[in-house]
Parts: structure tokens; C-alpha cells; sequence
């Protein structure tokens, strides 16, 4: 059976310059390309500039006068982030809009970064983490919307406090939980300090339910060379309308909290269908992994000393 198309509908974000990680395919390249439309500039900061030049081509070919540029970024390389606040504060044009979405997820084998990090805690939490940190004059002087892209499995398992990089005994499902509830308490923790600190940034998390993303597809850079057999899994389901979500769907609920004008600060957009695995988004319940303010108030502690990137006390 057919299904009913979900959509939701975009302000004009004329005037507005929007950052979109992991806009090179995927759910960020459905982000990228619904804010160009919107109106908006967008900068894509990728780490492959044949996959970012092919985003962009895709881009034009919906919204031929869209306002969009590539930039090289490298999350898992503290380095490659540096290098890019400098190039972004060294222009001083305000952001209006960062949606930290770029991800990896569950290398068969546990991968270290050259800053000597676990890959999944490294890309999905500390090179976000060091952007959004890099990026912050620019977020304040846009009176941003900062939206992170979490996912379900921050609801189960947890932060391994005792062992951040999985070095005594790797679990690569366990170290993904542990990178997206560390990435939902910063961002919300984010929030907490803006509001304290008068940086007039909103913050706030989404995440995109389930659906056939390019997480679980072949990614020889991460080790894969096929696609897992969840996705395989779930792309039936998705295609024959079975409780899950498709990849029109999943970057909905990013798009809602990063545009909307009734979306919060400190609050989690998913899909809400049954599990909220898909359907369309809409506000729901913090994970009980992500209420603690104590320790979202210890991983921004242990990330800006992981970094050595620093944001103003507040």
C-alpha cells in the first residue's frame, strides 16, 4: 500500500547562512537541500570534496539559484575543525543555523583517530563538540539554532566514564550509544549555558528514527565493504511502509527543530509514530540516559579537556 507523503513546511530563510555537517549525502544532504530552497545559504563542510561538489550539483538541480559552497571538514581531526572556525571567524559572517548531523556508526572494528580517539566518540561527539565551540562567535552573533543529531540508541546502554575510548574491551554498538548520549548532553547542556552565559543561542536535539541512512551502508573508510544486514532489514521495512521511516521522513524532525518557530530549547524532536520510529516529528521525552545535568555538566568538563577547546564559563 501506497503511503500518505509526510512533509512539513519551511519558513523563508532568506538572509539566513546555515552550516550542515554530513551534507554530503543522506539525511544531510535532505537538510542541505530543503534550507537552499527555503532561501537560505548553506555551507557544507565535507570530507570528501567529490561527494560535497556532486551534494551540490544535486542541490541545483531542485533550487538552480541556490546560495551553497563546500568547505573541508574533517570531524574525526580536531586539526581539520580548527582550521575551519578559523576560515569561517577570519570571514566574521554571522550563522543563523548549525545542524550537527554528520555521523559513523559501529565499525566492525574499533578505529582510532590521529588524535589517538575512538572513531564513533571522536566524529559524533568531540568534533562537534570542538565546532560548535570554534564556531561560537559567529553562533552568537546569529542569535543561532543549534540542532545535534542524536539517535534511539542514545536510549540504552551508556557512558563508559571509566574507559571513554574502548581500549580495554571494544563493543562497537556500546561506544555508538555512548557517542550519541554524550553528543545529547552536550547539546543540551549548550543550552543551559546560553541561557545563562546571555549568548542568545537556542540548542536543542533531534533525531530520525529509523530508516535505510547511509549509517549501516557499505563504508570501506570505516571498514565495511558491504552494507550490514540491518539495513538490509530495514530497508524492506521501510519500502513496504512498515512501521519505519524512509529517508524523506528521517530528516524531518532535524528540520523542525533547527527551523521551526515553535521549537524549543533543550528539547528532543523524533519522529512520533509507534516507537518513534518514524512518522512525522514532533516533540517527545527526553531519554532518561540524557536527564542528568550533572552529567552533561562532567562531559563538557572531560571534552573541552580532550579538545583543548574551551566555550565562556557561564
Amino acid at each position: 500500500m501506497p503511503r500518505t507523503p509526510i512533509d512539513i513546511t519551511v519558513p523563508d530563510l532568506s538572509g539566513k547562512r546555515a552550516v550542515v555537517t554530513g551534507a554530503s549525502d543522506g539525511i544531510g544532504l535532505g537538510l542541505a537541500t530543503r534550507l537552499a530552497a527555503a532561501g537560505a545559504e548553506v555551507l557544507l563542510p565535507v570530507r570528501n570534496p567529490r561527494k560535497g561538489q556532486a551534494a551540490i550539483t544535486a542541490i541545483r538541480r531542485t533550487t538552480p539559484d541556490a546560495n551553497v559552497s563546500l568547505h573541508a571538514l574533517d570531524l574525526s581531526s580536531l586539526a581539520s575543525v580548527a582550521a575551519l572556525g578559523e576560515t569561517l571567524r577570519g570571514r566574521g559572517s554571522p550563522i543563523h543555523i548549525l545542524i550537527n548531523n554528520a555521523g559513523v556508526m559501529t565499525p566492525p572494528d574499533r578505529q582510532t583517530t590521529t588524535d589517538g580517539f575512538e572513531l564513533q566518540f571522536a566524529t559524533n561527539h568531540l568534533g562537534h563538540f570542538a565546532l560548535t565551540a570554534q564556531l561560537l562567535p559567529l553562533l552568537r552573533d546569529g542569535h543561532a539554532s543549534v540542532t545535534s543529531q542524536i539517535s534511539i540508541a542514545a536510549n540504552r546502554n551508556s557512558i563508559n566514564w571509566q574507559d571513554l575510548n574502548w581500549e580495554r574491551s571494544y563493543d562497537g554498538m556500546k561506544a555508538y550509544s555512548q557517542s550519541k548520549i554524550a553528543f545529547g548532553l552536550f547539546g543540551l547542556e549548550l543550552d543551559r549555558r546560553s541561557q545563562a552565559g546571555g549568548w542568545g543561542i537556542t540548542s536543542n536535539l533531534s533525531h530520525p528514527g529509523v530508516a535505510p541512512t547511509n549509517l549501516l551502508a557499505a563504508r570501506p573508510e570505516v571498514g565495511r565493504d558491504k552494507e550490514t544486514g540491518g539495513r538490509k532489514l530495514i530497508s524492506a521495512l521501510s519500502a513496504r511502509g512498515i512501521l519505519l521511516g524512509t529517508i524523506e521522513t528521517a530528516k524531518l524532525p532535524a528540520l523542525h527543530a533547527a527551523t521551526a518557530a515553535d521549537a524549543r530549547g533543550a528539547r528532543l524532536y523524533g519522529p512520533s509514530g509507534l516507537g518513534h520510529l518514524g512518522g512525522p516529528p514532533d516533540e517527545q521525552r527526553l531519554y532518561s540516559r540524557l536527564r542528568s545535568p550533572e552529567d552533561a555538566q562532567r562531559i563538557w568538563r572531560v571534552s573541552e579537556e580532550l579538545t583543548q577547546v574551551s566555550f565562556p564559563n557561564a
